[in-house]
């Protein structure tokens, strides 16, 4: 048998879509047109644009003719070709790593659960849950009245949480015929590294679609591949909500992408606007944060609106695409009040109501322009504050304000003592990017290209959205043709969403590093069509005095191919390596305590302790929770900081009567959150739970001049010294290295008729 290393796991007409791979001298830059003189090598490279599919137009007046139809079959089906197997290595490979890190084929089944870490663990234990019911509509009617995911309490998690995929693949796996033939657990695993391919596909056709070369596409692919530790974490998060929500946010942007594009029939815009909204729906009802990644794409509307760059139909189209896959999910999810109190939802609303009633914000000089744009910014968000301060004061919406809270806490001059705040603060995850994140990037030659791509890019933008508020008459994206002779006034609507898209989650990424995933994928897109399309190369042949067709064709041809040569090089030998190497699942530890809790425990007992453990527990033996790391609820934020008690400097009569006032039966303590040592001082839980108090933090630093010491010493370590007072109100059952579980007395006779809390249902 193999060695392995024993690892802990740790936290096609022309006007449909795609064009043919045409020969650079028989396209010109047509669509990206960046507001200045055309220089006469420009002019004799192309004397009459035509818009195709990939971006670029067919010159007439250079003798070359176009591909031929068989030619344009053979380079159409070679690129989805290509397309399709960059997919199936991009699932291949995770699929791979996910097996050799964790020997997941070998592991019990109880060991593979206790590998969901976290919220994982939470959404995968409804899948189990499903497929355990006796029928669809029983399981249906548990999730819809569930009664063990918080202890006294009976919540809506079809409402609560987005875990309508974990019900469509357990409905799918009782239905399909392949129940002798494949696990529950693989059939999921194997869905979510399905849509990792689909998720290169998507980005595959965004980058031939930007610049009508498949290779383009094949340039992102390999990109994606490359850069994994940057473009995603599904190998080890296989169930959290990003990993099957990104997939299609990418298809959505390729729709978009598709759907700005010039010349499209009014058949072909019918069909774009539906598979947004089809993407929209799907994206939105994935991932409970939705919401606030729509809002970005909605500014990136508006940012394009002001700018002349978008036509009123595409604004107004995009943004009831938006508003339609919100509300679709808002029923879906038994009106969801989280969904009708979104700022996105206030956003559309004001900026659509401002702009019907702000009829010449698009006419005047330059000044005068600028100067109407900023006060109808300002207007529009005066009313997206009000509409949404109406909004959750009416549905009494408390359920995001945490996240508010994170972000005026993280951009704020001051610190906080804010419990929730400080708890996503303090998290890695939610700190700044490191810069060693930009430093692989480069190494893998994605960083410099995308970089010059977004500089060039904005600076052709900013031209060309100065000179569309420079038109004394004001005339709208439609009025722009033909506004000169020889002079060019617009710029592509595709290129300039993507531009934006780019640098609007980039600004984000750099802000909150868990933002990355959303933001790198798109870099590997917009770079490979710097690297593959005409427009940019252009530019910089025509400054070089050097422009011809031949050296076009060559440099756009010619450096992608050497760039992928060089990946492959380079990096192929390393990713084998990476496909190589053998590790082993080991956590017996945990393990023990899922099988003790699963033999010698009621089947309704409750359980307290951190929000992740409790997850695996839910997930391995199906006990009642106090507490889940689905932190989405004022009430549920709230009981997680009293449970949290546990691991603060509180008196044994006080954390008594938080556990019994939940219904807790016994309390799980981890030595690895009591003696914590992986946070810095004043980010380990414990310091959180002391300032969220007033105590004065452990260790040797300072301390705020208001902060007192603790009257009683941390219940987490008194409680192992057995005196009297903790033994009178609870009793250790289970013990190991890492986890010491006791349980919790019933109520003493003395204060037992002044207690109206009934006990856990055995």
């Amino acid at each position: 048998m193999e060695l392995r290393k024993r690892v802990k796991r740790r936290e096609l007409k022309h006007n449909s879509g795609l064009s043919q791979d045409a020969p650079a001298e028989g396209r010109c830059s047509s669509d990206m047109l960046w507001g200045i003189e055309r220089s006469k090598a420009a002019q004799e490279f192309c004397t009459r644009e035509v818009s195709l599919p990939g971006g670029s137009g067919t010159c007439s007046g250079s003798g070359i003719s176009p591909l031929w139809p068989w030619r344009q079959c053979v380079s159409m089906a070679a690129g989805l070709v290509l397309a399709g197997l960059l997919a199936l290595t991009q699932a291949w490979c995770v699929n791979g790593i996910h097996e050799n890190l964790l020997w997941f084929s070998q592991l019990t089944e109880v060991e593979r659960e206790i590998s969901f870490r976290t919220e994982c663990g939470l959404y995968y234990s409804y899948y189990k849950q499903m497929l355990q019911a006796p029928s669809i509509q029983e399981g249906l009617s548990d999730l819809i009245h569930d009664n063990l995911t918080e202890s006294k309490r009976t919540i809506n998690l079809l409402q609560r949480m987005n875990i309508y995929q974990e019900v469509f693949l357990s409905v799918l796996y009782r239905l399909l015929p392949i129940q002798l033939y494949l696990e529950p657990v693989y059939f999921y695993i194997y869905t979510v590294f399905s849509l990792q391919a689909v998720y290169v596909i998507a980005l595959y056709l965004t980058a031939w679609l930007l610049s009508g070369s498949w290779l383009a596409g094949t340039l992102t692919g390999i990109w994606y591949i490359l850069n994994r530790v940057d473009t995603t974490r599904v190998e080890f998060s296989i169930s959290l909500r990003e990993n099957w929500s990104l997939p299609f946010l990418a298809l959505q942007v390729t729709a978009i992408t598709c759907y700005l594009r010039p010349q499209l029939t009014a058949l072909q815009q019918k069909v774009m606007v539906w598979l947004m909204y089809v993407t929209t729906f799907c994206f939105c009802l994935t991932w409970q944060f939705n919401q606030f990644i729509l809002l970005v794409q909605a500014l990136i509307i508006y940012t394009l609106d002001c700018l002349d760059i978008l036509t009123t139909t595409q604004v107004t189209t995009l943004y009831l695409v938006q508003v339609s896959g919100l509300l679709s999910v808002w029923l879906l999810q038994f009106c969801n009040s989280m969904i009708l109190g979104s700022l996105v939802l206030s956003f559309i609303v004001a900026a659509l109501f401002i702009r019907h009633c702000q009829t010449g914000l698009k006419t005047g000089s330059l000044l005068v322009r600028l100067g109407k744009l900023v006060l109808h910014s300002a207007m529009v968000l005066l009313l997206t504050f009000t509409i949404n301060y109406l909004a959750k004061k009416a549905l009494q919406l408390r359920s995001d304000e945490h996240i508010f809270k994170f972000i005026k806490s993280k951009f704020a001059l001051g610190p906080t003592r804010d419990f929730d705040a400080n708890l996503y603060l303090c998290e890695e995850a939610f700190g700044l990017l490191p810069i060693d994140t930009l430093e692989r990037l480069a190494g893998t030659l994605l960083l410099y290209p995308c970089i010059l791509t977004l500089l060039l890019l904005s600076g052709m933008l900013a031209v060309a959205a100065l000179q569309n508020l420079s038109r004394p008459k004001g005339g709208s994206a439609e009025e722009r043709k033909g506004v000169g002779e020889g002079r060019v006034v617009a710029f592509r609507p595709d290129v300039a969403y993507n531009l934006l898209h780019t640098l609007f989650f980039g600004l984000l990424a750099f802000s909150t590093m868990r933002m990355k995933y959303i933001w790198t994928g798109h870099m590997c897109a917009v770079a490979a069509y710097g690297v593959c399309g005409t427009e940019l190369w252009i530019l910089f042949l025509s400054t070089l005095r050097c422009n011809s067709k031949v050296l076009l064709r060559l440099v756009r041809y010619a450096v992608p191919l050497a760039m992928i040569g060089c990946l492959y090089y380079k990096f192929w030998p390393k990713l084998m390596e990476e496909l190589s190497e053998l590790r082993e699942f080991y956590d017996p530890d945990t393990v023990e305590l899922m099988t003790w809790i699963s033999t010698k425990t009621p089947e309704r007992a409750v359980f307290a302790g951190s929000m992740q453990l409790l997850a695996g527990i839910k997930l391995c033996t199906g006990r009642v929770l106090t507490n889940h790391p689905h932190y989405e609820d004022k009430d549920l934020r709230e009981r997680t900081r009293q449970v949290y008690q546990v691991y603060a400097r509180q008196s044994p009569e006080e954390v008594y009567g938080i556990l019994r006032a939940i219904g807790a039966d016994y309390v799980v303590l981890e030595n690895s959150i009591c003696y914590e040592r992986r946070h810095r001082r004043g980010c380990r839980l414990r310091d959180l739970l002391d300032l969220a108090n007033g105590h004065i933090m452990d260790g040797p630093g300072e301390n705020d001049p208001d902060l007192v010491p603790a009257s009683h010493p941390r219940f987490c370590e008194a409680i192992k010294t057995d005196t009297g007072g903790y033994t009178a109100l609870f009793t250790r059952t289970f013990q190991n290295k890492t986890f010491h579980v006791y349980r919790v007395k019933k109520k003493r006779k003395k204060s037992a008729k002044s207690s109206s809390e009934p006990s856990a249902t055995r």
